[in-house]
């Protein structure tokens, strides 16, 4: 699928950033779970906080392919980073999609700026692949709603100056589900733990909790019950940003594991040249291959109209294939692919959280086969 010259520009662009700025401090930021608060400025200064904000609020206002590419390309360089932006641009296109016009002028061109850092609040504790059963609960007195309850898995937690929240205005009520514009720094937010995490170390993820948070009523964003709906159709866009990271997580395996394979000697020739390598190769080029080419048809799609099934087929295989392609990376390598000295360990790390964020392959896969039993 050919590119424009304008998506091939910002395409080189943001390579040209993740190489000059991104590479050199992965690792150390992996290591010691903090997010590159200098690359995130950088991200700001050409533009990329904005890219789902309309011109008028100073935003870039892309479309979904050149969406779609910038994703890959920071997440070829660092998945943390663009998880970061992927969030903050759920959060923009929330605002940009359900909020007042007084909303939208208040935190959009600001947030073009990168800061405030966009938060999307949706799953729980015991509400992950199924938000209609969540517990948090915004309850209207007078002009304000009053919001108790507990988020988790939240991407920037710590870092986010503003939250689009959902809960129920009925706790037992699932037909409820209503989407909120919550400031960070609101009297009885609080940032609870920072989780642990396999991979995307970097990425600040956490709990947040609410406790009797007051909030204008013109702070919420859709109608009473809406929010899953306005939820579902934003996630269609997240959710083809993270086969896009995806994408760029199993290019950069692959680059690393031909790089080796040309390098290393053994038996008197480079390893590629042995059969068992060289197609093991040709089967993650392959892979990786169809996972853009599917990536961005979704993306094509999308941009004509939301198309929740080409989101999910390309979330669905471009992220196993990301885990199968850094697995075999891990394996080129041999011993050195199992050590810290090489980077593909932590591409096999972090691949593995694109099969669940955002709805897990088993999500995605149960979307497709609905589509199938519509037909």
């Amino acid at each position: 699928m050919e590119l424009t010259s304008e998506q091939e520009l910002v395409r080189d662009t943001v390579r040209e950033f993740v190489e000059n700025e991104v590479g050199s401090d992965v690792r150390e930021a992996d290591e010691t779970q903090t997010f590159p608060e200098d690359v995130w400025d950088g991200l700001a200064e050409l533009d990329l906080t904005g890219l789902t904000v309309p011109e008028e609020y100073g935003g870039m206002d892309v479309d979904e392919v050149t969406y779609s590419i910038v994703n890959e390309e920071l997440a070829y360089g660092h998945l943390a980073v663009a998880t970061a932006l992927s969030v903050h641009c759920l959060a923009t296109s929330c605002i940009r999609e359900f909020g007042s016009e007084s909303r939208r002028e208040e935190w959009l061109p600001e947030m073009v700026s990168g800061r405030p850092v966009g938060a999307f609040a949706l799953s729980e504790p015991d509400a992950g692949s199924n938000p209609a059963e969540m517990t948090t609960e915004a309850v209207r007195e007078g002009d304000e709603y009053v919001i108790n309850g507990k988020k988790q898995w939240i991407t920037n937690g710590e870092r986010a100056g503003v939250v689009v929240l959902f809960a129920k205005t009925d706790r037992d009520d699932p037909e409820t589900v209503t989407q909120f514009l919550v400031p960070k720094d609101t009297a009885g937010l609080e940032v609870g733990k920072k989780e642990d995490k396999l991979g995307l170390r970097a990425s600040d993820t956490t709990t947040l909790i609410f406790d009797d948070v007051r909030i204008p009523a013109e702070n919420r964003l859709t109608e009473v019950g809406s929010g899953l709906k306005a939820a579902f159709s934003i996630l269609t866009g997240g959710r083809i940003a993270i086969a896009s990271q995806a994408v760029g997580v199993a290019q950069a395996a692959l680059d690393a594991a031909v790089a080796y394979a040309n390098e290393r000697e053994q038996f008197g020739q480079p390893i590629i040249e042995h059969q068992a390598i060289g197609h093991k190769l040709a089967d993650m080029q392959t892979d990786v291959q169809a996972a853009r080419l599917l990536t961005r048809d979704a993306a094509r799609k999308n941009e004509d109209g939301v198309d929740p099934t080409a989101a999910a087929m390309a979330k669905y295989f471009a992220s196993e294939a990301a885990v199968d392609v850094a697995n075999e990376a891990v394996q080129v390598h041999g011993g050195y692919g199992y050590t810290k000295d090489f980077d593909v360990e932590r591409y096999y790390r972090d691949a593995k959280i694109t099969t669940i964020y955002e709805g897990t392959s088993e999500i995605q896969k149960k979307i497709i086969a609905r589509d199938l039993k519509s037909r």
